[in-house]
């Protein structure tokens, strides 16, 4: 969005106002505090409690224990996930068209905030990508565009995640026999799969139509949802969709940072002594986000991130309470930049009330 005012204006109305309203729901539904807010918090502290849960059932000492003999993991793990951030953002940059793109450093910035959003704030694993296509916006970047861009690139990571937990699920057959825990997270790639093709029909031109009729249904005459940024969020779509080779260098990206981030896996395993090669904690790192994809409605993926790493790291002989450590270990990055990328953002959102503030008083005029 543009400013604040472009919720009202059919002129302005930004495509990215869609994805943040989702949270407010549709008419008639409660404010953030009730109804879908309200879900998402007693997610989100329902995940709190079974991580903490999982904590005190394995031994909190022993976890304790772990995380003290990882050493210097956890400024590896902080050096690796910065650099995988930084490789994120440059893949969503190469998805813009050549003359529309922002600076690449604006999109490494804003993809550090959205991972920060979430990882840290009580929404869904995907209300991030909603406020970085904000906060893009209010840089400067046509609304349309910044909605359009931070869906194809999610579409992206979706398609890129997908494939690399093939890749894991390839390694652990050509490793060892099947377990009950990979299994299960190969139902749910299968389960994925045409959500996956569904979320790349909906951005093609031949599902405007239908997903004009939809929103309009659900969400009657509201002005945010007029006609014209339908078509201006089709037509950005269609223009990044045309980016062949932009598209092709984001998906090259996207892969090269999925496999980059199975060095975490390693470094913090190798540092506490586990033998771990990178072929295991490819394995372990991908069905982890397998089974984070399959609990995006879980703000942080709290302890649905925990129970995945005990059950897949007990396939190599890794105890629970190192398992655990790990986890916990790979949540510091999120605070490290996440908790900047939150303040940053407030910054974006403070600059943008003060213009509108100072556009307000100079329509207005002087006071007679």
């Amino acid at each position: 969005m543009e400013s604040r005012s472009s919720l009202s204006s059919p002129r302005r109305a930004s495509p990215a106002a869609i994805a943040v309203a989702d949270r407010r729901g549709p008419p008639g539904a409660s404010a953030p505090g009730g109804g879908a807010g309200a879900l998402l918090e007693f997610a989100w502290l329902a995940g709190v409690a079974i991580a903490v849960g999982l904590i005190l059932w394995i031994g909190a000492a022993g976890v304790a224990a772990a995380i003290a003999a990882s050493g210097w993991a956890v400024v590896a793990v902080v050096g690796l996930r910065g650099v995988a951030l930084i490789g994120a953002g440059y893949g969503w940059f190469f998805l813009f068209p050549p003359r529309e793109r922002p600076a690449a450093r604006v999109c490494v910035l804003i993809r550090f905030l959205r991972e920060g959003a979430n990882a840290l704030l009580p929404i869904t694993q995907i209300g991030g990508e909603a406020i970085g296509a904000r906060a893009l916006a209010l840089s400067g970047a046509p609304a349309a565009l910044a909605a359009a861009s931070v869906i194809v690139d999610v579409l992206v990571q979706a398609t890129t995640q997908f494939l690399f937990a093939l890749a894991g699920l390839a390694a652990l057959a050509a490793m060892r026999d099947a377990h009950s825990a990979p299994r299960a997270i190969a139902f749910t790639l299968v389960a994925a799969a045409p959500a996956l093709a569904g979320f790349f029909f909906a951005q093609r031109p031949i599902a405007r139509r239908w997903i004009t009729r939809l929103l309009q249904r659900i969400a009657g005459g509201r002005e945010w949802l007029a006609l014209g940024a339908i078509d201006a969020l089709y037509a950005r779509l269609a223009d990044i969709h045309a980016n062949g080779r932009g598209v092709a260098a984001a998906l090259g990206v996207h892969s090269c940072v999925w496999l980059f981030g199975a060095l975490e896996v390693w470094a913090v395993l190798a540092f506490m002594g586990y033998p771990c090669g990178y072929p295991e904690a490819l394995v372990i790192e991908s069905l982890m986000h397998a089974a984070k994809g399959a609990a995006f409605l879980i703000p942080g993926a709290l302890g649905a991130q925990e129970g995945a790493l005990i059950s897949i790291c007990a396939i190599f002989g890794v105890p629970a309470q190192a398992a655990i450590a790990l986890s916990l270990i790979k949540r510091v990055p999120d605070l490290v930049f996440g908790l900047p990328g939150l303040i940053a953002w407030q910054a974006i959102e403070g600059r943008a009330l003060q213009r509108s503030a100072r556009a307000a008083v100079a329509e207005s005029g002087p006071a007679e």
